[in-house]
């Protein structure tokens, strides 16, 4: 026999617990909404979007001024998780962007000269930064062997690394401390609206709530149906840590994140962090547009072919430093939109189901803000930081 809760008991159910799902959670409960969140497995995890030990943030965001109030608002939230929790979930190790002109390359993230975007995004809305010239860059930075003289370097001193399972961890931890229930483990199987009430099919019963939040990443696009299921994409991502021959070059006092446009050429861009435990290795990512894939039975653990190529392409040529010992590998999953940017909506055909996804990697720098959006949206009627960009009207016009 299914369990029921009836539609009064539960005000908002949240679907899905990584980034997006932990804050909207975290502060739904803290406005006093009878929440209840679900995870098809135990959050955090490493089977989604939401993990890989550390997720490069800054608030100047090369992807348009859209995205740069959650960006700072995140940051400020960030403070207060810190003050609540009694730890740290941003290391301000700098952010660094390094580039020359594209030159008509592929946009990243909806921004043609994703450099020249950060520095004009730090402009308008005042964010402290600095601009490097090439011959700074090498003085300032020499563990970056290949800067060409027509690169420019943008640092954000106060931006950094988050700690993504940390931050997932602790907000869920708030959340039920505040009252939400959790069921981890948890498979919603089918979603749908009759009159005002949400009725939440799952493995382990039936709920029924006023309102829902579809936060389920790769997962989103079989339970919402169409439109979503023409319009999204799955791709694999792979993440690596590498040996190095000294550790200290690559502290965090020594190298901020990087996100280094090594060529003109998309492709041969990479983003790396600082180390700040030599036995976890040096980590360096790349964000590629690989074939929509089902992502249900992918492997956690990249191939070790694809770290050794990754090296050879990336790593070698341009940072001497670092070894070409695999000390671990990764995969995550991005949840892609046709044009690489949010989808934050109420669903078409269901207009008590708030759709938080994609957000087509690189969301979980927003994530605190954009919880915050939802409940607003939810208990308030409105959020405060516009969400028209994020409109799923943008697809369907």
């Amino acid at each position: 026999m299914t369990s029921q809760v009836a539609a009064i008991e539960i005000d908002v159910v949240v679907i899905g617990l990584g980034a997006m799902g932990a804050a909207s959670l975290y502060q739904l409960a803290k406005r006093g909404e009878r929440v209840i969140g679900i995870d098809r497995f135990a959050p955090p995890h490493n089977k989604g979007s939401s993990h890989g030990g550390t997720r490069v943030t800054r608030e100047a965001v090369g992807e348009g001024p859209a995205y740069v109030p959650m960006a700072v608002r995140s940051h400020q939230i960030l403070t207060d998780l810190e003050k609540e929790f009694g730890r740290k979930f941003l290391v301000k190790s700098g952010t660094l962007v390094i580039g020359s002109p594209m030159n008509g390359a592929t946009p990243l993230h909806g921004a043609d000269d994703f450099l020249e975007s950060s520095i004009a995004m730090a402009e308008r809305f005042g964010i402290a930064h600095e601009v490097l010239n090439a011959d700074q860059l090498r003085v300032r930075y020499p563990q970056f062997s290949t800067i060409r003289d027509t690169d420019r370097g943008y640092l954000e001193p106060n931006a950094g690394y988050m700690l993504p399972e940390a931050l997932i961890e602790a907000q869920i931890a708030g959340a039920r401390a505040a009252g939400a229930e959790v069921m981890t483990d948890t498979t919603v199987t089918a979603l749908r609206q009759e009159g005002a009430t949400v009725i939440v099919e799952t493995s382990k019963g039936t709920l029924h709530a006023k309102r829902v939040v579809v936060a389920a990443g790769a997962w989103a696009r079989e339970l919402l149906g169409a439109p979503f299921t023409e319009l999204l994409t799955v791709t694999r991502q792979t993440i690596h840590w590498f040996d190095a021959d000294d550790f200290a070059p690559l502290a965090p006092d020594n190298m901020p994140v990087f996100i280094w446009f090594v060529t003109d050429k998309l492709e041969d861009y990479f983003t790396g962090f600082p180390v700040t435990d030599p036995a976890e290795g040096f980590k360096v990512v790349a964000s590629r547009d690989t074939p929509d894939f089902d992502h249900n039975d992918m492997s956690p653990k990249a191939e070790m072919w694809e770290s050794n190529e990754f090296y050879a392409r990336h790593v070698a040529p341009n940072m001497p430093g670092v070894k070409p010992d695999v000390v671990q590998n990764a995969t995550c999953i991005y949840t892609n939109t046709p044009d690489n940017g949010f989808i934050i909506d109420e669903h078409p055909a269901m207009d008590r189901v708030m759709v938080v996804s994609a957000c087509s990697g690189h969301g979980f720098k927003h994530s605190m803000a954009i919880g915050e959006c939802v409940a607003q949206v939810i208990h308030d009627g409105a959020s405060k930081i516009d969400l028209s960009a994020f409109s799923l009207k943008r697809f369907l016009a």
